[in-house]
């Protein structure tokens, strides 16, 4: 026998394990966990509905000076036990292989950022089916495939039973022989799509929400001229060269275009026409004062005396209070305090044949 071999064979037996090797091994593993108990002098205020703890217990403030991110983390690992042990204290429900806790109704009041959705009207399905008493299954996210011999999902990728892989397709009794079997499957199915969405679309257009296109999207029964020239136009630009290249009628008008392109800024380069739009808004908000027109102010004033002498030429008795105990121009058709005489004239009332604003005399009258 060699003696290498024999050297060789030894060096490569492991050595033996003791129990007690092992027990030591798991009970230091065991420490470096936490335990789930954890004590409190003063119980946690819990809102399981809204999964929140209130911790009532003062802070100790010379352990946190001394090492702030470590009590605090230790304070958050305990608080969070303690709600997590009270979740699994609640009934509990089994859904799609998963245990779930049934939350009860929350009792903090949380504000919202944004006001509750509203409920989300029924499609014309549902209503069918509710108005006949219509049930709908729940079927099963797993089926079993004949040709793998496996469970596969029904839908998405690596689907179970996929049709669309097999390589011929059995051609049925009514249909054309010279028909091609796979054209046909992939346009039918591009016809489920589109009604699916054209459905989609009624719901939301029935539901109030928002407004749904009548070019190309959900027909009309009768259009009239605008309907037709409108979608013509629309199925002309639908391709790549915008029409550019679309065969016309000998007779066909050419559209000029649905709108005007819109012009947008550069982002960066004109520094300089960016700042002169900032600081003509800034003095169009520093110069924010009223613009006064002088002719219009002037035609206003006017306006009232007129409509003041007018109401004291209606009422004669307030026309006296005024003569006594204001000091107000005499109204126009009556004789002027001042300024009285044949040949006197002032700057505002004149004789029997002219006529001014204010007063009115024989011969004269006063300013």
């Amino acid at each position: 026998m060699n003696p290498l071999a024999g050297s060789r064979s030894k060096s490569n037996m492991a050595a033996p394990i003791s129990i007690q090797s092992v027990l030591d091994a798991a009970e230091k593993k065991e420490k470096s966990f936490k335990s789930t108990e954890v004590h409190k002098g003063l119980e946690l205020n819990y809102d399981l509905g809204n999964l929140l703890a209130t911790d009532p217990n003062p802070i100790e403030v010379r352990e946190f000076r001394k090492l702030q991110e470590t009590y605090l983390l230790n304070l958050a690992r305990d608080n969070c036990q303690l709600l997590i042990n009270e979740v699994f204290q609640l009934p509990s429900e089994r859904s799609d292989d998963v245990i779930l806790a049934k939350l009860p109704q929350p009792t903090t009041p949380i504000p919202r950022e944004k006001p509750v959705p509203k409920e989300k009207p029924l499609s014309k399905w549902q209503n069918f089916a509710n108005l006949k008493g219509i049930q709908n299954r729940k079927k099963s996210r797993m089926v079993w495939d004949e040709q793998s011999k496996e469970w596969k999902p029904r839908f998405g990728y690596k689907r179970g039973n996929d049709n669309t892989k097999s390589w011929v397709i059995e051609v049925p009794k009514n249909a054309d022989p010279y028909e091609d079997q796979f054209t046909k499957r992939r346009e039918d199915k591009k016809e489920r799509v589109a009604k699916n969405e054209l459905q989609r679309l009624r719901n939301i257009a029935r539901s109030g929400k928002s407004k749904i296109a009548n070019v190309g999207v959900a027909p009309v029964a009768k259009p009239n001229k605008d309907q037709l020239n409108k979608a013509l136009n629309t199925a002309t630009l639908s391709t790549a060269s915008l029409g550019k290249f679309t065969k016309r009628l000998d007779d066909e008008k050419v559209s000029k275009g649905g709108g005007k392109k819109r012009k947008y800024d550069p982002v960066v380069g004109n520094m300089r026409s960016e700042k002169d739009k900032h600081m003509d808004v800034i003095s169009r908000m520093e110069n924010k004062r009223p613009k006064i027109d002088v002719q219009k102010a002037i035609s206003k004033i006017n306006r009232d005396e007129q409509f003041e002498n007018s109401s004291r030429n209606r009422n004669p008795a307030s026309q006296k209070k005024s003569k006594k105990g204001s000091s107000r121009t005499p109204v126009s058709g009556q004789k002027g305090k001042q300024g009285k005489g044949r040949q006197g004239s002032g700057p505002v009332g004149k004789g029997r044949q002219g006529s001014g604003p204010v007063g009115k005399g024989r011969q004269g009258s006063g300013p």
